[in-house]
């Protein structure tokens, strides 16, 4: 594999904090994306006592070829993990609490459901808590959406990924305009609800595919976009095409914010929910 250069590099220095987080998580039977998807920020946000809550178990029904989740036949979901996510949230006072899942393709409702269970279970114990969520797909189900449309997130966030021309190869289950309608499902069912989108670059895609990307993102009426840079959990996965400086992100960051976007962080070390909870309460 290519070495990283210098900007993507990070040590964590704060191995205690590491330490009590994972114990808390182990102990209420809790994954986090940030463990399961081998986020490069771990180190930073659980020294800030915040992580991505990963509902719906941590074995994924799809086989997306970025993505460090493991692939297979998924339990049954915990009754009990709603109750659990907010009762970490409660340990950890957060302010801002983030919630995604596997993508569960064998459940009938996609884990829409386990999803409106979350919100509900979070907004009992934390009621002054902001409560973000970025769901899979539930293959345009619009009964689903509607379902989780309905437990009024603050923030509902559904991530493109990639640019169009790359589904074969990057999310070969997935479909390009099926994200884009449910991203406009959601805005138009609640408009007041904060709408969100991220994707990497690096996997192959080029300018004029990307500024698309950007005009597609901000048509289904998204508000916050996320832009960051694609790192290869393995070899075993797509190897990374290009590593982008942060400058050339800056430039990303301004095309977007031209197109109207509220919020934007466009960063190589950005991730989807990387400092979320500075984007809740922003003004457009």
């Amino acid at each position: 594999m290519t070495p990283l250069p210098p900007w993507l590099k990070r040590r964590f220095r704060a191995p205690d904090e590491l330490a009590t987080m994972t114990k808390l998580l182990r102990s209420l039977h809790l994954h986090t994306v940030c463990e399961s998807a081998h986020c490069p920020n771990i180190g930073e946000c659980f020294r800030r006592g915040t992580a991505t809550f990963l509902i719906l178990g941590n074995i994924c029904t799809r086989n997306c070829g970025f993505c460090a989740v493991t692939t297979g036949v998924p339990e049954q979901p915990d009754r009990e993990e709603p109750k659990n996510v907010a009762g970490a949230a409660r340990q950890l006072k957060l302010q801002h609490v983030v919630v995604t899942s596997v993508t569960r393709d064998d459940l009938a409702d996609g884990g829409a459901g386990h999803f409106s269970a979350t919100v509900a279970a979070v907004r009992y114990s934390l009621p002054e808590s902001t409560v973000e969520i970025l769901t899979p797909d539930f293959q345009g189900n619009r009964k689903a959406i509607d379902l989780v449309v309905k437990s009024r997130p603050d923030i509902f966030n559904h991530n493109l990924e990639t640019v169009s021309t790359l589904y074969p190869r990057v999310r070969p289950q997935a479909s390009y305009q099926r994200s884009l309608d449910l991203l406009k499902q959601v805005k138009d069912a609640a408009p007041k609800i904060i709408t969100k989108s991220g994707f990497m670059l690096g996997l192959g895609e080029n300018e004029e595919q990307t500024i698309a990307l950007l005009h597609d993102i901000r048509q289904a009426g998204c508000d916050i976009v996320t832009i960051g840079q694609y790192l290869a959990p393995s070899v075993r996965h797509l190897p990374v095409v290009e590593y982008l400086p942060p400058e050339r992100f800056a430039w990303y960051r301004a095309q977007a914010l031209s197109l109207g976007f509220r919020g934007v962080a466009s960063d190589p070390l950005v991730r989807s929910s990387y400092l979320a909870d500075l984007f809740v309460n922003k003004e457009p």
